[in-house]
């Protein structure tokens, strides 16, 4: 199960809170039970019609099992702190959850 998740943040926000959401976001992939994870910020991509560069982050995390992922949504300590401290930063985000084909 593959979490894809983009952040667009509050035009407002500092550089110190840009850099506080930053840090805490890179927290996220490194929790234990993950299969993998990664943190970016769009690509210096051409401009195509298909191709969104508007966000500010986005958070890719691998879960081996749905009931990991069920866990991270509800009782994940590092997913709670992340949302206190970080949700009053993005004024929008977009959650994509994907399963693999077999």
């Amino acid at each position: 199960m593959i979490h894809n998740v983009y952040f667009w943040l509050k035009k407002e926000v500092t550089a110190e809170q840009r850099a506080t959401f930053e840090s805490e976001l890179k927290l996220l992939p490194k929790i234990s039970y993950l299969a993998s994870g990664a943190v970016g910020k769009p690509a210096a991509t051409e401009a195509r019609p298909v191709t969104d560069h508007s966000f500010d982050y986005s958070l890719s995390l691998t879960f081996k099992t749905m009931a990991e992922h069920v866990f991270y949504q509800g009782d994940c300590p590092d997913h709670k702190r992340f949302v206190d401290k970080c949700k009053p930063l993005f004024e929008k985000v977009i959650v994509y959850d994907t399963e693999e084909l077999a």
